[in-house]
């Protein structure tokens, strides 16, 4: 599996399994699967809840833990210094590790500042490998970049061929911020997987449109974390490095960026009164 180098040297593939939206239950068998499919990069959250079953895959696994890039991130209602040391603390031992090799500040709400010094502070100690952050805006991107002591490593975004963010990337570039996409197939959105453009390029190589759509954004250079709880589709998600897209081809692909969100605006009030209710709702209730 090819890899990025980060900021700061640290070595992370440029292709894992996403664990969102994937029970406590079934998430166990899931990530083994995934693991012998030949995933490396595991990637989970305290939100998801399911750290604790992504460990106890990492355990059963015949795969090495130091050949396993693991990443979580913390929940901004864990924001807050002593509440993110904590729940630090807490992921660590869900997951049944000493060290997390990437760790992110999932959401630019709350005292994700106090949170980020948190995660500085488990970087300097060797807890975590890289600290980054997630759905920060380019605003937000500078603001931290500029007085944390710690540049981010990585900022995990909404990012497919629909929604490209290329002034986002622009920006990440320009502090050495590494770009990574959650959702790269849009969830089969916007006809994603029957998309004529994606079909049609995908039939000269005899891939699929989730394929073309992959490959797309891996030869940006963008780290992808595709899901599926399907053998087959972890399979094919993974069956990518076989080809490479031509300049013509990847110029036809980002004509597709329609410019907006396929699922919502992080910075839109309706979206942060959802977030809030959410934190009033598990903290109040």
């Amino acid at each position: 599996m090819p890899t990025v180098t980060l900021n700061n040297g640290v070595k992370m593939p440029i292709e894992g399994f996403g664990g969102y939206q994937i029970s406590n239950r079934e998430c166990k068998q899931v990530v083994l699967k995934a693991l012998e499919t030949g995933y490396r990069l595991l990637d989970t959250a305290q939100a998801y809840q399911n750290e604790r079953a992504v460990g106890e895959a990492m355990i059963e696994s015949d795969v090495k833990r130091e050949d396993i890039f693991l990443t979580t991130k913390v929940d901004f209602t864990n924001s807050g210094y002593e509440q993110t040391k904590a729940s630090l603390y807490e992921s660590l031992e869900k997951l049944q590790v000493d060290y997390i090799d990437l760790v992110i500040m999932h959401q630019a709400y709350g005292d994700y500042y106090g949170g980020y010094r948190a995660l500085e502070e488990f970087y300097r100690e060797g807890k975590i490998r890289a600290i980054g952050v997630s759905n920060f805006f380019p605003d937000r991107l500078i603001d931290l970049s500029t007085f944390a002591d710690t540049v981010p490593m990585v900022n995990q975004v909404e990012s497919h061929v629909f929604y490209q963010q290329p002034e986002a990337r622009k920006i990440m570039k320009q502090y050495g911020v590494q770009m990574e996409s959650w959702g790269p197939l849009a969830e089969g959105k916007n006809n994603f997987f029957h998309h004529p453009v994606l079909l049609s390029i995908g039939e000269k190589y005899g891939k699929t449109a989730a394929q073309i759509g992959l490959r797309f954004l891996t030869q940006k250079d963008i780290v992808i974390i595709p899901k599926s709880v399907h053998a087959e589709r972890m399979q094919e998600n993974i069956n990518i490095w076989d080809f490479s897209l031509t300049e013509d081809e990847m110029r036809e692909l980002e004509t597709l960026d329609i410019g907006k969100s396929l699922f919502f605006d992080h910075r839109a009030p309706e979206t942060v009164e959802w977030l809030m209710d959410m934190y009033r709702y598990r903290f109040h209730k």
